[in-house]
């Protein structure tokens, strides 16, 4: 038989150990001896505790691999969701990043054509970040065209336009470079107005379309950019 001696520092397993000494082959045999010895549990008593030791372990498991499904989940979803809006917005109020679509290239002196188009897009940068939103514009009886900003001091992006400001303009899927400048001339404010309200009041006879009265007065808060094409950029 064997039998087990705690030490103060680690148990050990000793063969043929007692309190009394080391037994002789015959004690071996089958003399009792009259210490506190003790049989050592034998490897299947030992096992279940192996096996409980192990349970937390396969749980931390389980629970990593539960964490990290979760979070490639997570990412792919945010990368789903960023590619949509980067394709498709700006989307009503919600501004976009870069405006996609064909170049054009050649110097445009005569804008009219702009009032063709329901909605313009136009993109500036903030920093290193392209900020792209929708908007109103309309072009001159002499083909200027300029940018309608509404409440314009309470906008995002409409203070942070500063002078011979570079941009990208969309109409209709095509994509101009161009150069904006806030108009503040009054003469200049209130011919810019004259042309956004005839401008609506054209696209209002379109179904759902609805414009402002021919009389309407220009308000204060109404801004409006100047825009011509960025030659050479």
């Amino acid at each position: 038989m064997r039998y087990c001696v705690s030490n103060p520092l680690r148990d050990q397993w000793l063969e043929g150990w007692t309190p009394l000494g080391r037994l002789t082959g015959a004690e071996r045999a089958g003399v009792q001896t009259d210490g506190p010895t003790r049989p050592c549990p034998s490897e299947h008593h030992r096992r279940p505790h192996t096996e409980e030791q192990g349970i937390p372990s396969r749980r931390s498991r389980t629970v990593k691999k539960i964490a990290l499904g979760t979070g490639a989940a997570l990412a792919l979803g945010l990368i789903g969701w960023g590619a949509v809006w980067a394709l498709t917005c700006p989307c009503e109020g919600t501004p976009g990043f870069v405006l996609l679509g064909d170049r054009h290239d050649e110097p445009v002196s005569d804008w009219s054509f702009a009032n063709d188009v329901a909605l313009c897009q136009i993109q500036i940068s903030m920093g290193l970040r392209p900020h792209s939103v929708n908007l109103n514009c309309m072009a001159s009886p002499d083909g200027e065209l300029f940018l309608s900003c509404s409440v314009g001091a309470r906008k995002y992006w409409c203070p942070r336009v500063g002078p011979d400001e570079g941009a990208r303009l969309r109409l209709d899927g095509v994509v101009y470079p161009v150069v904006l400048n806030r108009v503040t001339d009054t003469a200049t404010l209130d011919k810019a107005w004259s042309d956004r309200v005839q401008e609506l009041q054209v696209l209002a006879v379109h179904p759902g379309g609805v414009g402002p009265p021919p009389d309407a007065q220009r308000p204060d808060s109404w801004w409006t950019f100047n825009v011509r094409f960025a030659r050479g950029e």
